[in-house]
């Protein structure tokens, strides 16, 4: 699938996430913070620093989430990224917002962007909300329930994870190299 046809939402694929192996979301995230290397402003293949935002479950940081990602796509001169890169973050994050306003999680949502040695750009959301997110076929009308199908068309990979002791999880994807 094209970095466009992700972007203008013609993802039919039903590749199941893995999450690392596991789709149950049983595995453990990936640490995104070991697998990027210091940049070096001498070398032009050298990956850019990650960063993070955190954030109130709030549709209006939606946005600002997808903003923070252009931000970082653009410095990082990976345009080819851009469209998909902004229609996952925005399901990830809204599906973050959701869970957490649906079940009275007040706890901040974190986005986690960083770069592989490889140059893939890694995208990490975690929440606070108990349950794991759950991929499915809507029906041809429905107005909710394409995300992760959109991720799994649309990633390179991607994945569900628990990232403590809590109720909370992550979800992650990969683009690029």
């Amino acid at each position: 699938m094209t970095n466009r046809q992700c972007a203008t939402g013609i993802a039919t694929a039903t590749r199941p996430g893995r999450a690392n192996g596991d789709p149950r979301g049983n595995a453990m995230c990936p640490i995104t913070a070991s697998i990027a290397r210091p940049a070096d402003p001498a070398d032009p293949t050298s990956p850019r620093p990650d960063f993070s935002l955190t954030f109130p479950p709030d549709p209006g940081w939606v946005r600002t989430a997808r903003e923070a990602i252009r931000a970082v796509l653009r410095t990082a001169g990976r345009s080819d990224l851009v469209d998909t890169a902004l229609l996952l973050t925005s399901e990830v994050v809204t599906n973050a917002v959701t869970a957490c306003l649906s079940s009275g999680c007040v706890s901040p949502l974190k986005l986690h962007a960083a770069w592989s040695p490889t140059g893939a750009l890694h995208v990490l959301v975690r929440d606070d909300a108990p349950g794991l997110p759950v991929q499915r076929v809507p029906a041809g009308d429905a107005e909710h329930g394409r995300g992760l199908l959109l991720i799994g068309a649309c990633a390179a990979d991607w994945g569900i994870c628990r990232h403590g002791p809590g109720p909370g999880k992550a979800v992650w994807f990969e683009l690029g190299d």
